[in-house]
């Protein structure tokens, strides 16, 4: 059973950018990057931070909300909220590490297609 769906055409987005999509019931986030695309959910696990409002570098986005970072290629935590100190522990503690969940994508003609579960 094929479950990908399209997200986008190729050449919609320039190098280094992203945006957040509507698909099957959900938003998501597509960023093209490095001549890859990579399609995660969009908002941040720490506090629902819409992500594509974030910045990108490489394949690690940052959150607008907080500077949580994560890695595109398998939505790893680079950081959990910016800064140190007393309120960063405590923000860890309330709310502890999760990674983005990040879907397969993979190009059919000029159409980006990635596996939603």
């Amino acid at each position: 059973m094929d479950d990908f769906v399209a997200v986008g055409k190729t050449g919609e987005l320039t190098d280094g950018a992203m945006k957040e999509v509507y698909v099957q019931g959900q938003n998501i986030l597509l960023a093209f990057t490095g001549g890859k695309y990579y399609v995660t959910v969009s908002r941040c696990p720490h506090m629902g931070g819409n992500l594509a409002n974030g910045k990108l570098g490489g394949t690690v986005v940052t959150c607008p909300r907080h500077g949580s970072q994560f890695d595109l290629k398998d939505g790893s935590v680079v950081r959990w909220l910016r800064g140190s100190g007393i309120m960063s522990a405590l923000g860890k503690t309330l709310k502890p590490p999760r990674k983005l969940t990040t879907h397969e994508v993979k190009i059919e003609g000029d159409h980006i297609m990635a596996k939603i579960a």
